[in-house]
């Protein structure tokens, strides 16, 4: 064999070498992103399960025996009603003290929900769900519902829920969880402060009833708050065929045959 044969033959076997030893390299690397592709979806699906978690979790206050408010109707005596019993539309409202989609519907449809309920249209149904808490963490939302049922008992339950939510902190600030703070916002309703009712706040007379609306909240399986319901049906948050104030107007005035 020439001399010229045997350095061909030794340059392919060196190519070949060269070659098997770049593929052993890509299957390591390869298998090293499969690998670290699996821990990242592993770790993705970890943090997805602790945000379902986290969305689902809730404080639990239910020392003692339920005391529900008074005038509290509906199943268990869990809603709190505002307006005529013989109105011929009822609106079932879903809320959280600290949500802010929740003040956002109430700062838009307060007065015209107002209007409806002072002329005799219109009754609400309110039910207090602690979902911040939870979310956030916190017991703000847990100590204003209570707050709120105590001013239901003064009959001051109206004012003092308008003047909760036009006053409510940043979501992430958990103000509402200072007594001393209700009893400053509830300073802004003429007669709610009085020995009852600041013994009412201070002891969490009704905290076992909120433990058992928010109960009643996560049984419902409603999609968060605010929840409104009008007769029944859904008629809030539906982006094809979203609610207005007139539009609830219209609905409530068309069904008294106004």
């Amino acid at each position: 064999m020439s001399e010229t044969n045997r350095e061909g033959k030794r340059a392919a076997r060196e190519r070949l070498k060269a070659e098997r030893v770049k593929e052993e390299a890509r299957t390591k690397r390869r298998r090293g992103l499969v690998v670290g592709g699996a821990v990242v979806g592993v770790l993705a699906l970890a943090a997805a399960v602790g945000v379902i978690a986290a969305n689902t979790g809730k404080t639990e206050k239910q020392a003692g025996p339920v005391v529900a408010p008074k005038g509290a109707t509906g199943e268990d005596g869990l809603a709190i009603p505002v307006g005529d019993a013989s109105a011929k539309s009822t609106l079932v409202i879903w809320e959280d003290f600290r949500c802010p989609a929740c003040a956002n519907f109430e700062n838009a449809y307060r007065s015209t929900i107002h209007e409806l309920t002072d002329k005799g249209l219109l009754k609400v149904e309110y039910h207090l769900a602690t979902l911040i808490d939870g979310n956030m963490r916190g017991e703000g939302s847990h100590r204003a519902a209570n707050a709120a049922v105590c001013a239901q008992d003064a009959g001051k339950f109206p004012e003092y829920h308008d003047t909760l939510f036009a006053n409510q902190p940043l979501e992430t600030e958990d103000d509402f969880a200072s007594t001393d703070r209700l009893l400053e916002l509830a300073g802004k309703v003429d007669g709610l402060v009085t020995p009852e009712f600041r013994s009412c706040v201070r002891d969490g007379a009704h905290d076992a009833w909120v433990a058992e609306s928010h109960k009643a909240f996560q049984k419902g399986n409603f999609p968060g708050t605010p929840t409104v319901l009008l007769n029944g049906k859904s008629v809030f948050g539906d982006q094809k065929d979203p609610l207005t104030p007139a539009k609830l107007k219209q609905l409530v005035q068309e069904k008294a045959g106004a």
